[in-house]
C-alpha cells in the first residue's frame, strides 16, 4: 500500500510520502536508543512537565489537527475534535498518575523471606514499537505513548499508511513538548518492514492495535524474539437486551455505539442480541434510528456518517452484507453502497442471519448492524459467545441478579451495563480470545512496557 493521504469522503488522493529507507530506519532507531538512556534518568515530575506540554500543544492545535483526522480518515469532524481532546485528557492523567502507579511495593513482613527489606519496582524497557491502525489516528497512538513515555520508555511508531499526516505529527509533537529529541519517533514504512524493526535487538517490545492477521504475524515474530507484545485486535462485541430494559435508551445508545467513528471501531457494538419478548419493538425503534441517520460530507456539522475510510475497507463490507443477504438475510434498512464519489455506505440493519452468513463470525468494520433474536437469557449469551472475538460487550438490563450472570459469564474484555463501551484513561482496556491480550489504559497499561524488579536486601 502506498504512504499516501488519500480523502475517503471524495476518493482523491491529496498528498503521497516516501517511505524511510534502510539508513534513515537505522539513524531513527539510533537516536531512540540514545533518547532512552536519557529519558529513563529523568524524574517522573520533569517527564510529567513535558508531557503537560506536550497535551497544551495539542489543545492549541485542535482545529487543524481535528480537520486532518477527518481528510485522512472520513471521520465527522465534531468526533475528530473530540478525539483530539481525548488524547489531550490522557496525557495529563499519566502525567499526574504515573508516579503513583509505578511507585515501590514494599513487603510489609520481610522476615519472611529472610531479609531486613524487600520489595519489587518497575523499570522502563527501553525502545518500544508501536504498530498502529487508522481508525483513531491520535488516539490509538497517544493511548500507548503517554504512559509508555512517563514509564521513561522510548518510543517508535509505525502508523497505517492512510494516515500518513497524523503519523507525521506525532513525530514532532512530544519533543515539541520538551522531551529529548528521539524520544517518540515516527518510521514511514510499510507493514513488509515492521519484522526487521522488531528484531533489532534495541527495541525490546511491540504492542499492536489491528487486525488479527497482523497481531498473529507481529506476535510471531516477537515470540521468536523472546519480547514483550500487547495486541489489541478485533472485535464482534455483543449488546444484549432484556426485557427490563429501557428500550428507547437502549435502542438509542445501540445507535451511537454502532454508528460511532462510521461503525469503524473495535469496540462498537456489533451484534445486538435482543430478547424475543421485547425483539420486535426494538427492531423498530432502532431501525427508524439508523434510517434517519444523516450520511455525507464529514467536514459538514449536520454529518453523523462519514465514509469508509479506504475503498478496500469499503468494498469488504460490500462483500460481507451481500453474502448474508444472498443466504437469506433480511435487510431492515440500507444494505448498499452509495453511488458517487467517495468510499460511502448506507447504514444498514440486517436481521434473520443463519450460521452459514460470514457476517455472524467475521468483524463488521463499518456502519452495519446484525440483529438477533434470543429466546431466554442462555440463549443471548450463547450467541454473544459464540464468535472467536472477547473484546467487550453491553448488556441492557435492571434485574440485578440477571446483570450479575452476564457479568461472570460473557467472556470478553469488559461488561458495561445500561450503557456502551467506551475507552477511559481510568479503566485498563483490552481483550481474550482472538481479540489479543495485554491491556491499555489505567494501572495497567503504564506497567506493560515495565521490567517488574524484586529487590531482596540482608
Amino acid at each position: 500500500m502506498a504512504i499516501a493521504t488519500v480523502n475517503p469522503a471524495t476518493g482523491v488522493t491529496e498528498q503521497t510520502f516516501e517511505a524511510h529507507d534502510a539508513a534513515e530506519i537505522e539513524r531513527r532507531i539510533a537516536l531512540a536508543q540514545s533518547a532512552f538512556v536519557a529519558l529513563k534518568a529523568t524524574t517522573y515530575a520533569q517527564r510529567g512537565d513535558w508531557m503537560r506540554a506536550s497535551a497544551d500543544l495539542l489543545e492549541a492545535d485542535v482545529a487543524d489537527a481535528a480537520r486532518m483526522l477527518t481528510v485522512e480518515m472520513g471521520k465527522p469532524i465534531a468526533q475528530s475534535e473530540a478525539e483530539v481532546l481525548k488524547c489531550a485528557k490522557n496525557m495529563r492523567f499519566y502525567a499526574d498518575n504515573a508516579e503513583s502507579f509505578l511507585a515501590d511495593d514494599r513487603l510489609d513482613n520481610p522476615g519472611s523471606v529472610n531479609a531486613s527489606s524487600a520489595w519489587t519496582r518497575y523499570d522502563p524497557l527501553g525502545v518500544v514499537l508501536a504498530v498502529m491502525p487508522w481508525n483513531y489516528p491520535l488516539w490509538q497512538v497517544v493511548r500507548f505513548a503517554a504512559p509508555a513515555l512517563m514509564a521513561g520508555n522510548t518510543g517508535l511508531l509505525k502508523h497505517a499508511s492512510n494516515v500518513p499526516q497524523s503519523a507525521l505529527y506525532l513525530d514532532t509533537l512530544f519533543e515539541r513538548g520538551g522531551f529529548p529529541a528521539g524520544s517518540f519517533m515516527t518510521l514511514l514504512i510499510g507493514s513488509g518492514a515492521v519484522a526487521a524493526v522488531l528484531e533489532d535487538r534495541r527495541v525490546k517490545a511491540v504492542t499492536l492495535t489491528g487486525s488479527e492477521p497482523a497481531g498473529r504475524s507481529v506476535a510471531s515474530t516477537a515470540g521468536a524474539q523472546i519480547k514483550k507484545a500487547v495486541l489489541e485486535l478485533g472485535g464482534s462485541d455483543p449488546f444484549i437486551v432484556m426485557p427490563s430494559a429501557d428500550l428507547d435508551a437502549a435502542s438509542t445508545t445501540a445507535v451511537k455505539a454502532r454508528i460511532s467513528n462510521n461503525g469503524q471501531s473495535c469496540i462498537a457494538a456489533k451484534r445486538f442480541i435482543v430478547h424475543t419478548d421485547v425483539y420486535d419493538e426494538f427492531a423498530r425503534l432502532f431501525t427508524a434510528k439508523v434510517s434517519a441517520l444523516v450520511v455525507g460530507d464529514p467536514l459538514d456539522r449536520s454529518t453523523e456518517v462519514g465514509p469508509i475510510a479506504t475503498v478496500g475497507g469499503r468494498d469488504e463490507l460490500v462483500e460481507l452484507v451481500d453474502d448474508a443477504i444472498a443466504k437469506g438475510a433480511e435487510v431492515l434498512t440500507g444494505g448498499r453502497a452509495i453511488d458517487g464519489a467517495g468510499y460511502f455506505y448506507a447504514p444498514t440493519v440486517l436481521a434473520g442471519l443463519t450460521d452459514d452468513m460470514r457476517i455472524v463470525m467475521e468483524e463488521t468494520f463499518g456502519p452495519v448492524a446484525s440483529l438477533y433474536r434470543a429466546t431466554d437469557r442462555d440463549d443471548a449469551l450463547r450467541i454473544a459467545n459464540q464468535t472467536t472475538f472477547g473484546l467487550s460487550s453491553a448488556v441492557w438490563t435492571t434485574d440485578q441478579e440477571e446483570e450479575d450472570w452476564f457479568i461472570r459469564s460473557i467472556d470478553a474484555g469488559a461488561v458495561f451495563i445500561n450503557g456502551m463501551t467506551v475507552s477511559y484513561p481510568e479503566l485498563p482496556f483490552g481483550g481474550i480470545k482472538d481479540s489479543g491480550y495485554g491491556r491499555e489504559l489505567a494501572a495497567a497499561g503504564i506497567r506493560e512496557f515495565c521490567n517488574l524488579k524484586t529487590v531482596w536486601k540482608a
